[in-house]
């Protein structure tokens, strides 16, 4: 019986439960201190060994870091099965060595690998993949493993409120999607339901390519101004959209990581200074 494992995700669903930045399903940050965000991982363990460097959480107290997407992609097993697992493993040890201050968002592929629905990435349906693995890995203890992560992912939270008017999440409701989206998820207590199609944290998750019509209609329910997102891939590590948009990708070689102060107030243009290319941090 994996019972580390076991073990070390029930402290990672406590984590993400009792996080004391948490106000229903947003985490709340006050102005002081900083804050370093990531966009998609998918299964890249070099990257994500960089973001725990460059935030050096030990020596900086005030810091907090921001993952998502952890899972889907990157090293697999001889039989192509994904083994992104292992470093969603490593990413929940990290939230627990630092509770307060390391926070994983839900993304769609956690929703996906929650309600045990089809999502691609490259050609290949990315649960059977990794569920494959995690099957020839635990054997006969694969459904308490899985009933774990499903737990652990639930209980992430959506988005990441700055004091000053900076929005993270994983990503905003598309364009037909966003007059019908319920805001109640960001306060309330969430079911399965809500992860799916056309359900609100659904469209959260999945939503693409934003009309500066559907940002501002975004910004004015959430109450900020500018947004930083992941979901959407990136060849060049980011991209910016009009004034108030900052998109993030990290699974890659040309991957990025933002650094921003919670106290100062930025436009898009200052925050977009702020980005660093992952293959710098050695």
């Amino acid at each position: 019986m994996p019972s580390a494992i076991i073990d070390l995700l029930r402290k990672g669903t406590d984590a993400n439960n009792t996080d004391p930045y948490r106000q229903g399903n947003v985490i709340v940050l006050p102005n002081t201190g900083d804050i370093v965000v990531s966009g998609d991982l998918h299964g890249h363990k070099r990257n994500f060994e960089r973001i725990v460097k460059f935030a050096d959480l030990a020596n900086n107290p005030a810091r907090h870091v921001v993952l998502q997407e952890i899972i889907h992609g990157g090293e697999e097993d001889n039989y192509g099965g994904c083994k992104s697992y292992h470093l969603l493993f490593e990413a929940v040890k990290y939230k627990v060595e630092f509770p307060h201050r390391v926070h994983l968002l839900l993304a769609n592929h956690d929703t996906a690998f929650i309600s045990d629905s089809e999502v691609m990435k490259n050609g290949k349906e990315m649960n059977i993949a990794m569920k494959s693995a995690m099957i020839r890995h635990f054997k006969e203890h694969v459904d308490t493993v899985e009933l774990g992560l499903k737990q652990f992912l639930f209980s992430q939270p959506l988005g990441v409120r700055c004091a000053n008017r900076i929005w993270i999440s994983h990503s905003l409701p598309g364009n037909r999607e966003v007059d019908s989206f319920d805001a109640e998820v960001l306060h309330r207590t969430l079911q399965v339901s809500d992860l799916m199609r056309p359900n609100s944290v659904y469209n959260m998750t999945w939503g693409r390519r934003h009309s500066g019509e559907t940002l501002a209609k975004m910004a004015k329910v959430l109450d900020v101004d500018i947004f930083v997102l992941g979901h959407q891939a990136q060849l060049s590590g980011y991209m910016r959209q009009d004034e108030n948009l900052l998109v993030l990708a990290s699974d890659h070689n040309h991957g990025m990581v933002l650094k921003f102060e919670l106290a100062r107030q930025y436009d898009l243009g200052g925050l977009e200074a702020n980005i660093v290319p992952l293959a710098s941090i050695e």
